[in-house]
């Protein structure tokens, strides 16, 4: 697989966080990245499908964009989203405007190094974990870290935002 540096890892090694990059053969025609990710590391790491976040961008009915960060199987909650990042409604954003504002291809945003960094909620089972991957920019490359790192790096709250 081609360099694992992006903005994500780039960020991770300028502040000093202890992180384990992973790699595997992204094939383009999944349909769920994150669900791709799950299958090519979960029982290589020893990590279950809770322990592996996937990255969504919502619009905001502020008129901002948003990043929500959750377990790969669970739905997200637009409405537990929208509370936890003080917005009446969310909405999810447009492929366009989320590879514009995150400066990441689709399907391989990270929440960290974003672009432009975005008001970002990160459901509260991450903090039940010692370690969880999320992307780490391109698909195919995922982070591991502590959750408590990747709230702070994200500047981001926590929340119940998982639906049913």
């Amino acid at each position: 697989m081609a360099g694992t540096a992006t903005p994500a890892t780039t960020l991770l090694v300028k502040q000093e966080v202890e992180h384990q990059i992973h790699t595997y053969e992204h094939d383009p025609r999944a349909e769920s990245f994150g669900t791709e990710a799950v299958d090519a590391l979960g029982g290589r790491l020893g990590v279950t499908a809770l322990q592996v976040f996937k990255t969504l961008v919502v619009s905001l009915d502020t008129g901002k964009l948003a990043v929500a960060v959750l377990p790969v199987p669970n739905r997200l909650s637009l409405k537990a989203a929208a509370a936890a990042l003080g917005a009446g409604k969310a909405a999810m954003a447009e492929r366009a405007d989320v590879e514009r504002s995150t400066g990441y291809v689709f399907g391989g945003v990270s929440p960290l190094g974003q672009r432009k960094r975005l008001a970002t909620v990160i459901d509260a089972s991450a903090l039940e974990w010692d370690r969880v991957l999320c992307s780490g920019g391109r698909r195919g490359l995922e982070i591991e870290l502590a959750p408590a790192d990747l709230v702070r790096l994200c500047a981001a709250v926590t929340a119940p935002i998982s639906a049913g």
